[in-house]
């Protein structure tokens, strides 16, 4: 039996004046030996909003037994997502960040109220991976992260399909290159199971990243979610978290600055989301450290290109799981040298111990490559900085033809008008198309751009055009697309500043993107700059709107570790 004498469910559950609590866990059938065993909180994205996260409730029932085997007792409670590709292309997209501020939020105020002692977070979707981690650092009780799994590729005309191919289509009808009839067949059969989106877009990135920075089980993010198999990796992680809590190993004794300088690694070396350049910083702000846009840059910038998945690439999660998922990344990143071998992770070993038996056979497989033999020596998302994003932007070029783009610039203050703009073709080749007013303070809520991007791309244009926003884009993207351009417009940034018809200039090659508009030029415009005012004068996104910081540090709404004065774990 654990002493509870020095654990959070002490205040609870042991003594007299705990009499009262018991009586409620009693009415919940628990036993007394349950109630003498630590609590661990198992938290799921459960929800049927998106095949994201309907398998999550079945796999926090394998994590619960695992709990229990190990003689602590599992307390399940859910939160919310918002799924981005339900979201994407309408005001829904406001929601998509704020609701990883509010499930990271609500998790810590559940594990707070109830004083449990330890976390299994089960997540599916964009945010809530973040969202989760972000809980688990900033409550600093023994925790481990399980990802829900990606989806199942469809078929269509004999070739494998996803989301990605159903947005572009949308394209490729606005063009007349496809009827109405083949877009209804294709949105039929595109999503054909349970699971996060296919590709290395955000949800899979983000689960790449838990595993590299050490919080997840190795290869526990690779595995479909309609797979039972991954009913193991659940138990395990509940028999897990019962041995973090008996060695008392928490979640900042394991993610350190080294350990996201890992994160960042596998993130450019898979051609991984832009998003991750915004979450990176929020987990670092949880604990403490300083890292920001310009840090995950600077790894993106060393870091090769080895692992050919969509959407710059040819292949999907499931083909990665084939061969045998993550820890297969990680080990030709740890030969190349380009990992941190003694980072510590949730089994209690290092990076290197996990990956002792690893081999990686290049020779039988297409999807992962040697670092001696990158796809490309520079990462597959490169920050920029300049004039126009002097606390810098990120751009994915995974896959990308051309790393320089100069064009004229036309002008949309939203989305919306953007898209529009694109269904009627009312933009020409060689342009740069810029969305502003969309950022974290503008939006509010920094909105992903999948709808334009997956239009531009359908109907051709996709290598013939750029676009530049300070919001933001979903890890599907693809095309010379800059996102999180800081300062961004509602806050007084160069992009505010540009008119229809300015010279843009983008070379990701050197890292930069310039507005070629002299500088007298540009403090005439400022002072004609209209602020634009929030859309909404109540609720969850105005709060978001006051609270949220710059893309640079993460979008991030509280100070985190930096002012903390009092740690949960240590009640």
């Amino acid at each position: 039996m654990i002493d509870k004498s020095k654990l959070p469910s002490r205040h609870v559950s042991v003594g007299t004046k705990s009499s009262p609590h018991r009586s409620y866990y009693y009415a919940m059938g628990l036993t007394e030996k349950e109630i003498n065993q630590p609590f661990v909180g198992v938290a799921s994205c459960w929800n049927e909003s998106a095949p994201c996260n309907i398998s999550l409730s079945r796999q926090a029932q394998a994590t619960k037994k695992g709990v229990k085997k190990n003689n602590g007792t599992p307390r399940e409670f859910t939160t919310i997502t918002v799924t981005d590709g339900i979201a994407m292309g309408h005001e829904g997209m406001k929601s998509s960040l704020v609701s990883r501020e509010i499930i990271a939020d609500s998790v810590e105020v559940s594990i707070r109220g109830h004083c449990y002692d330890g976390l299994v977070g089960i997540a599916g979707c964009d945010k809530s991976l973040p969202g989760m981690m972000m809980a688990m650092l900033r409550l600093n009780i023994p925790s481990v992260f399980l990802y829900g799994g990606s989806i199942l590729p469809g078929k269509f005309k004999n070739k494998e399909v996803t989301v990605q191919d159903v947005f572009e289509a949308v394209g490729k009808f606005d063009s007349n290159k496809i009827s109405e009839n083949e877009l209804c067949a294709l949105e039929k059969v595109a999503c054909p199971s349970a699971g996060s989106c296919g590709g290395q877009f955000t949800a899979n990135t983000m689960a790449c990243v838990a595993e590299a920075i050490g919080l997840a089980l190795p290869g526990s993010s690779s595995t479909p979610a309609p797979f039972e198999s991954r009913d193991k990796y659940a138990y395990d992680s509940g028999l897990v978290v019962m041995d973090l809590i008996k060695k008392q190993l928490k979640p900042r004794d394991i993610v350190t600055r080294e350990s996201l300088v890992n994160a960042a690694r596998i993130v450019a070396c898979s051609g991984g989301s832009t998003n991750a350049a915004l979450h990176l910083p929020a987990l670092a702000n949880e604990i403490g450290i300083k890292f920001d846009i310009f840090d995950v840059a600077k790894i993106f910038k060393e870091t090769p290109y080895i692992v050919d998945l969509k959407p710059g690439g040819n292949f999907l999660a499931k083909d990665l799981y084939e061969i045998g998922g993550v820890p297969i990344i990680m080990k030709s990143l740890l030969d190349g040298g380009y990992l941190n071998p003694k980072c510590m992770t949730i089994t209690g070993k290092t990076i290197e111990e996990n990956l002792k038996h690893v081999r990686v056979n290049y020779d039988k497989q297409k999807i992962v490559y040697s670092t001696k033999n990158p796809i490309s020596a520079t990462g597959g998302v490169v920050g920029l900085s300049g004039n126009l994003a002097p606390d810098g932007s990120i751009v994915k070029v995974a896959g990308m033809k051309s790393l320089y783009f100069k064009g004229k610039a036309r002008c949309f203050d939203c989305e919306e008008d953007a898209f529009k703009a694109v269904s009627l073709k009312e933009y020409s080749e060689g342009e740069v198309l810029v969305i502003r007013y969309e950022g974290p303070k503008g939006g509010p809520g920094m909105r992903e751009m999948l709808a334009t991007t997956a239009a531009i791309y359908g109907q051709g244009m996709g290598d013939k055009v750029a676009l530049i926003t300070d919001g933001r884009f979903s890890g599907a993207t693809r095309g010379f697309c800059v996102g999180h351009v800081s300062p961004e417009a509602v806050v007084g940034g160069t992009i505010a500043l540009i008119q229809n018809g300015d010279e843009i200039e983008i070379d990701a090659k050197k890292g930069v993107i310039q507005l070629n508009v002299k500088k007298d030029v540009l403090e005439n415009r400022r002072k004609n700059i209209k602020n634009k005012e929030c859309e909404f004068g109540s609720g969850a996104l105005w709060k978001f709107s006051q609270s949220v910081g710059s893309a640079r540090y993460g979008a991030i709404t509280h100070p985190g570790a930096f002012k903390e004065k009092k740690n949960y774990s240590d009640i």
